[in-house]
């Protein structure tokens, strides 16, 4: 039977070698019948020998057939959205950045901003196109969010059974289509969800405490402290921080114990969101240990700083951090921690009634003034707070001092502004500093970019042209304007496209390059109005 077994395995590979060489180069191992060539009997060979191969095959292990899919009741994508849809995926492995050359709009790049606005109107994803959908969330983790949203229930099962998309099982999103759990009722809770959330995969169980906890907050909280006591230090990380969404009052008692954590993380994250919270017990405890550290000299007046002179347990606890990072002091890294932590109301009352603008402006002795107003960023940030940001940033015709420079982040400080006033200040501060600075402050502007934004970005690419700048310089912002501009605006920005003379001491071919540019921008807002209609829920679609 062994010898049986190599001789046929061998008369295989030499069919499979004759076959890819062609009979003309390698004279087959089985000699053909009369008047048969020699590409007649090679076949004939390999099919005898695959029924013979096929003949020998053991059954497979018998195996429970997988369950089925669930049901998706949500919209299904308009006809040619799907085949959009379907391009964009083709395309996803294209090429991408705004420094590419050519006049096509990049689908790579508009691939999230459509699979934003399709879960805006609450589509599902085609059944036929879930596959590649996942396949390029599962090469972009930028995508996984909006691209889990999309392809709803059946992207987890879909994981189950492929591990090549076993991502979708540690990052799955909360979103509507998740299973809601029946609220508390008593001292137990409905059977299905409890067991859902004793037995269910780590994604599935975050999934479900975060679609809870935007219905129900406090029942989402009880749900997480049936087993809090259980959890892996990682996943009680991961749990604690889902309590942002809804935070409020009630979630302190929780919290409070957390402080207590094994977890320095946990611990950590925990203090965070209690500083969030402006009249709770820890935010007390941050103001009185904050107020001690600083006074007003009235005589100058000027703010003095007597930063702490230790770390105790009890500072430990409420989220302090003992050791500093290298390079920094410890007394400056305690301060900096516990001004971070206060609240920033109390400080008016501390400064004889001052507005944050006027705190601000105070000058502050030895040397201080970083560590504090660093701190203060970190604390406008946390706190959303827009009068101090807008206080601590100043007015955007006036770049930071140098030694500001080192600690302000206006980025993130514009974050706590209004969306309005956000833009508004980052095209004051493009009209007057030009582009090179701004890439940052862009990407917290929300999109698409107001009239005002979008006109001073425009004018800003305009004049680096006629200055014969390099082009290649602006890719980055070009990029975003492709994908952040108004896409009414194409019509108006049509006279960029044409290609103008080369402008003396100009980079070489800097023309054509900016002409390219300029019409795939107004190529890809068109294009990105025309994805906006296809969009459109149709009217038997519309509830």
């Amino acid at each position: 039977m062994a010898d049986k077994t190599t001789t046929t395995a061998t008369t295989w590979e030499d069919l499979v070698a004759a076959a890819l060489l062609g009979t003309g180069r390698r004279t087959p191992p089985v000699p053909p019948r009369p008047g048969q060539d020699g590409a007649a009997a090679l076949l004939d060979a390999a099919a005898v020998e695959t029924v013979r191969r096929r003949a020998g095959l053991l059954p497979a292990a018998v195996r429970h057939r997988p369950p089925v899919a669930p049901t998706d009741q949500r919209l299904p994508l308009p006809p040619a959205a799907r085949s959009r849809l379907a391009m964009l995926l083709a395309d996803r492995a294209g090429p991408a950045g705004g420094s590419r050359r050519g006049t096509a709009p990049d689908l790579t790049e508009l691939l999230p901003q459509w699979l934003a606005a399709a879960n805006q109107h609450g589509y599902r994803v085609p059944a036929a196109l879930l596959p590649a959908l996942l396949d390029a969330a599962r090469g972009r983790t930028d995508l996984r969010a909006e691209a889990l949203t999309l392809a709803g229930p059946r992207a987890l099962w879909l994981a189950r059974l492929n591990p090549r998309w076993k991502f979708a099982l540690r990052s799955g999103p909360a979103a509507d289509w998740t299973p809601a759990p029946a609220l508390p009722t008593g001292p137990g809770y409905d059977e299905t969800a409890e067991r859902a959330w004793q037995e269910g995969l780590f994604a599935e169980r975050v999934a479900l405490l975060t679609a809870l906890r935007r219905r129900d907050p406090d029942a989402a909280r009880a749900l997480l402290a049936t087993t809090w006591s259980t959890e892996r230090a990682e996943d009680r990380l991961m749990f604690v921080d889902a309590l942002r969404e809804g935070l409020s009052a009630r979630d302190e008692p929780f919290l409070e114990q957390a402080l207590a954590d094994r977890s320095r993380n946990v611990r950590a994250t925990s203090a965070e969101l209690l500083s969030g919270l402006p009249g709770s017990a820890l935010a007390a405890r941050m103001a009185r240990r904050a107020r001690s550290c600083l006074a007003l000299d009235f005589h100058e007046p000027r703010i003095v700083v007597e930063a702490p002179h230790e770390c105790d347990s009890a500072m430990q606890r409420d989220g302090i951090v003992a050791k500093p990072p290298s390079g920094h002091g410890e007394r400056s890294w305690w301060l900096g921690q516990l001004v971070e932590a206060a609240p920033l109301a109390q400080w008016s009352e501390r400064f004889g009634s001052r507005s944050a603008a006027e705190i601000v402006a105070l000058p502050v002795a030895d040397g201080w003034r970083p560590d504090l107003h660093a701190a203060w960023c970190r604390a406008a940030v946390r706190q959303r707070n827009a009068e101090w940001s807008r206080a601590l940033l100043g007015p955007p015709a006036s770049p930071p001092a140098a030694e500001e420079a080192s600690w302000q982040d206006p980025a993130k400080l514009l974050s706590a502004l209004p969306p309005g006033e956000r833009a508004a200040w980052v095209a004051a501060f493009i009209s007057v500093h030009g582009l090179s600075e701004a890439f940052r402050l862009l990407g917290v502007c929300a999109v698409p970019w107001s009239e005002p934004l979008g006109r001073a970005v425009v004018d800003a690419l305009d004049i680096a042209r006629d200055a014969g700048s390099y082009p290649w310089s602006f890719s980055g912002v070009m990029g975003l304007a492709e994908r952040c501009l108004d896409p009414e605006q194409a019509d108006r920005l049509e006279v960029l496209t044409a290609q103008p003379d080369e402008p003396e001491n100009g980079s070489p071919g800097a023309a054509g390059y900016w002409s390219e540019a300029f019409q795939r921008l107004v190529g890809t807002l068109r294009l990105r109005a025309t994805m906006r209609r296809e969009l459109t829920p149709t009217p038997r679609q519309r509830p």
